[in-house]
């Protein structure tokens, strides 16, 4: 087992916020580096597993394949794989994994469980989602962006829920200076104590944050404008939860309020029709295929900091 006595967990995108800038300033180079990845193994020799209570298609493919990448060997474990949670407890588990493992991404459904597995674990852990938290996908949302928009014309409007996605978007999005206004139906507004984290980092950073239960207002004068499916997976159980967002689709009447060069973004999976029309998704100021893959090289940039900084302060100075 390697020494991780100064082991970095990310639990939610503001454990990251100082540093967040230059994460994604590497994700593009060697994103952007032709070459660069093929000779450039720094988890060479590590195996990195990552847990899944909920399936995926992106976070699964994008951690397989980042990880091969960057040399190291991504082992998958589905929730029938182990016994996490069922005759084994989270913390005995994480101390077997951190036995076997370099490091552990964990797709879970509660977040005091991701919590509790890096309490517990001798190796960096990485939310790969929880009901409260998704900081991969900040992270390649804020690098599209920065991609796209090296300074967006506009706020960065959310239209739509404001569930774990918004959290950590918005998270990101002030811890890199930008202005953000969410608007969110009625009794769907983003943890209150996410959101006083949220304009702390605010105040820092010169951001603004404005919430509504009006999506026009939120989204005049947007450079960006995000949305995600209004019933996610686990909340199907919730009656009537839907008919809560009439008014909300992301549709051609409600981007004509917001700057012509607008991004369209979406986590996806997408829900046509629903949270937002063929027309939007399909248009040209959509990039929701870029935030796919953005996915992969964001997280690449996370593991090889998390899991051996020296490399990844290396590939700073070498290239």
């Amino acid at each position: 087992m390697k020494n991780h006595e100064d082991k970095i967990d990310l639990l939610a995108i503001d454990d990251f916020q100082k540093n967040l800038p230059d994460l994604i300033d590497w994700a593009l180079r060697i994103k952007n580096g032709e070459g660069l990845v093929d000779e450039f193994k720094p988890l060479e020799g590590m195996s990195i597993g990552s847990i899944y209570e909920k399936p995926s298609t992106r976070t699964r493919v994008s951690f397989e394949v980042g990880v091969s990448k960057l040399g190291g060997q991504p082992v998958t474990l589905l929730s029938n794989d182990i016994q996490l949670g069922k005759s084994e407890s989270i913390a005995d588990t994480a101390a077997v994994l951190s036995r076997f493992l370099d490091g552990i991404t964990y797709r879970c459904f509660k977040h005091q469980d991701v919590v509790e597995l890096a309490k517990h674990s001798k190796i960096p852990v990485i939310n790969a989602l929880s009901d409260l938290h998704h900081p991969c996908q900040a992270a390649a949302d804020l690098m599209t962006i920065t991609e796209h928009k090296k300074k967006v014309n506009g706020h960065i409007s959310w239209v739509g829920d404001g569930n774990n996605v918004f959290h950590d978007l918005l998270l990101a999005s002030v811890s890199m200076g930008h202005d953000v206004s969410y608007a969110t139906p009625v009794g769907f507004e983003p943890n209150s104590e996410i959101l006083i984290r949220a304009k702390k980092i605010a105040d820092e950073t010169g951001a603004k944050v404005i919430g509504t239960n009006d999506p026009i207002e939120a989204v005049t004068d947007a450079g960006v404008i995000y949305t995600d499916i209004f019933v996610s997976m686990g909340e199907e159980h919730i009656k009537d939860k839907f008919q809560s967002f009439d008014g909300f689709q992301i549709n051609n009447d409600l981007v004509s309020y917001a700057d012509q060069d607008y991004l369209f973004m979406h986590c996806l999976p997408a829900h046509r029709g629903e949270e937002v029309t063929d027309t939007v998704i399909d248009s040209k100021n959509s990039v929701v295929f870029d935030q796919a893959e953005n996915r992969m090289w964001a997280q690449m940039s996370l593991l090889t900091y998390m899991c051996n900084e020296n490399a990844w302060h290396s590939f700073n100075e070498l290239y």
